[in-house]
């Protein structure tokens, strides 16, 4: 989509790297962010999320660390933390943008992060000033290659982040 630039790339060795990886990159994200995860069936898409979901702090009422399910079948979940809200999507099973009204997108992207799984299901209705995650499958089993793309307001936001000698 018009104006996604390269904004940087990551290797992760495994899901212990994804978390740490998470740790570092939860405190970026802000209310109104839209993350569209791509990648092949196992690429890591909802491990990507789960560890970012559990990243962000908690409230005071919550335990430490949630189960995150894939949402294939509810198509989306919802998670409450100390500042923002985390709107989960799997968009496999979408057969029309337009299904997404009723599963309440429109307040996922005013209110909540958004971490949308098969982003193309959603078309016209995917935000252009939205972050593009693809996940691939790297040197080993357990390795991924995570590559974010972005317009200027997240090339400025992730480049110092991106930058790190300590990233994961």
């Amino acid at each position: 989509m018009t104006g996604d630039q390269l904004i940087g790339e990551v290797l992760i060795a495994d899901e212990d790297a994804t978390v740490r990886f998470a740790n570092s990159f939860a405190p970026y994200l802000r209310a109104g962010d839209v993350l569209a995860l791509e990648g092949d069936l196992g690429a890591g898409k909802t491990a990507f999320s789960r560890a970012l979901i559990n990243a962000l702090p908690f409230g005071p009422d919550q335990d430490e660390k949630e189960e995150v399910p894939s949402p294939t079948f509810t198509l989306v979940q919802i998670y409450d933390r100390a500042e923002l809200q985390v709107w989960h999507f799997d968009l496999y099973r979408l057969e029309d943008p337009e299904e997404a009204y009723e599963l309440g997108i429109e307040e996922a992207f005013i209110d909540g992060v958004s971490l949308i799984e098969w982003p193309d299901k959603l078309g016209f209705l995917m935000p252009s000033d939205r972050l593009m995650v693809n996940l691939k499958y790297g040197d080993s089993d357990t390795a991924r290659v995570l590559t974010f793309s972005g317009n200027d307001k997240w090339r400025e936001r992730l480049s110092e982040f991106l930058k790190k000698d300590d990233a994961p």
